[in-house]
């Protein structure tokens, strides 16, 4: 019980983490298009466009970290439950 209990809160904190890469990445997106919109001095609208693909990129970087992880949890789990029920057949 105590092993699923931490494979269920590793799970958890993986869902946790991509969305604050979500999050990061929709705020670099936002602080982009604001500045691009209100800006009138070239070097401020290079650093807006330059947050764009940012945005993009860390919500890229985040999905592809959450389905790593998850696949290792899987595995993690998978393990886990085939051990439990050896345990309950031997």
């Amino acid at each position: 019980l105590r092993d699923e209990l931490a494979i269920d809160r590793t799970l958890l904190a993986n869902e946790r983490t991509l969305l604050a890469y979500l999050r990061s990445g929709i705020a670099l997106l936002i602080t982009g298009v604001s500045i691009i919109h209100f800006s009138n001095v070239v070097w401020f609208l290079a650093f807006g466009a330059a947050c764009l693909p940012a945005g993009v990129l860390t919500g890229l970087v985040g999905i592809i970290r959450y389905r790593r992880m998850n696949a290792s949890i899987s595995l993690v789990r998978d393990q886990s439950r085939s051990r439990t029920q050896d345990d309950k057949q031997g």
